[in-house]
């Protein structure tokens, strides 16, 4: 019987980059936020790392206009203890930021890049308001995640704002959505924290 539990123990913010000579040394094993602006990104990496403040929350959307690398450690209490140490990191939203469209264009490109080229990403997950329906610049950063060959896990955030059962309809209708199953989606609540050991566990799944 498996009775291994993984946790975040210890999380500090690292670099802020826009091109690949800004990415932190050494490389570590990756995992990627990705979501439109104001989902709650932030607030679901404070929530995740237990570090308030650590991802800069903010009323403003499009805040992030970098990509910001965090260092993550992680311990797993079980029949032998193991820890890991990977990169969490904080992608720019895509959606309405308020930005000139030289700024966006350049922002496609260096995320892009990223995304396309980095050898050390291990999974991205995609971050999506649950309360609304798919947009189509969801959808496609999604099937571009796909061309990718990028591993996806979809978190609908601010599942708290909804009933439980007006939460599990909106992933029932996601997953059809998005053809996805149910390791691929979960729901969360950066405010109680709700589904944080799953989301680590699915996490620590990717890291070697």
């Amino acid at each position: 019987m498996n009775t291994k539990t993984w946790d975040i123990i210890n999380a500090n913010y690292l670099a802020s980059a826009v091109k690949v000579s800004q990415y932190p040394v050494p490389a570590l094993e990756e995992i990627a936020f990705i979501g439109r602006s104001n989902v709650g990104k932030s607030s679901l990496i404070n929530s995740l790392t237990r570090r308030k403040g650590l991802a800069r929350v903010s009323s403003s959307p499009g805040k992030t206009q970098t990509i910001n690398f965090y260092d993550l450690r992680a311990k797993c209490n079980g029949e032998e203890e193991l820890r890991k140490q990977f990169y969490l990191v904080d992608l720019p939203g895509y959606g309405f930021a308020r930005t000139s469209k030289d700024n966006k264009n350049q922002w496609s490109a260096f995320i892009g890049k990223y995304l396309e080229d980095s050898p050390k990403l291990k999974l991205v997950c995609q971050l999506l308001d649950i309360r609304h329906n798919l947009m189509d610049s969801d959808l496609a950063c999604y099937q571009w995640l796909a061309t990718c060959g990028i591993p996806v896990i979809v978190i609908l955030t601010k599942s708290d704002k909804l009933s439980k059962s007006a939460a599990q309809n909106q992933v029932n209708k996601f997953k059809r959505d998005l053809g996805l199953n149910d390791e691929r989606i979960l729901a969360y609540s950066a405010t109680n924290h709700l589904m944080r050991g799953e989301l680590i566990e699915r996490i620590m799944q990717y890291i070697d």
